[in-house]
């Protein structure tokens, strides 16, 4: 197992949401400001993190990003909210059982 690894939403300036998953935070935050990360951005800079959660090995990280990307905005948007991520993670366990 490798449990290093985060799931993360950036919020853009133009509001829209980018989901993805990195080992290190801050460069990956650095990667996408520079333009040298995900196409997403080019369009409109990454302005925040609104969730960072981990550390998981990285094919808990790539199932989990899955699932967060196929949720609507609204959903999303309450999943970054104060415990919202784990009543997430735990519905996420037990639906993998």
């Amino acid at each position: 197992m490798d449990p290093e690894w985060f799931v993360y939403i950036i919020e853009a300036e133009n509001g829209r949401l980018y989901t993805g998953i990195t080992k290190d935070l801050a460069r990956r935050l650095m990667q996408h400001q520079s333009g040298s990360g995900a196409k997403f951005f080019r369009s409109s800079p990454p302005k925040s993190f609104l969730m960072k959660a981990g550390k998981f090995d990285r094919s808990t990280a790539l199932r989990l990003e899955s699932r967060i990307k196929k949720l609507s905005r609204l959903n999303k948007i309450e999943l970054c909210k104060k415990g919202g991520f784990r009543k997430f993670y735990h519905m996420f366990l037990s639906e993998d059982l």
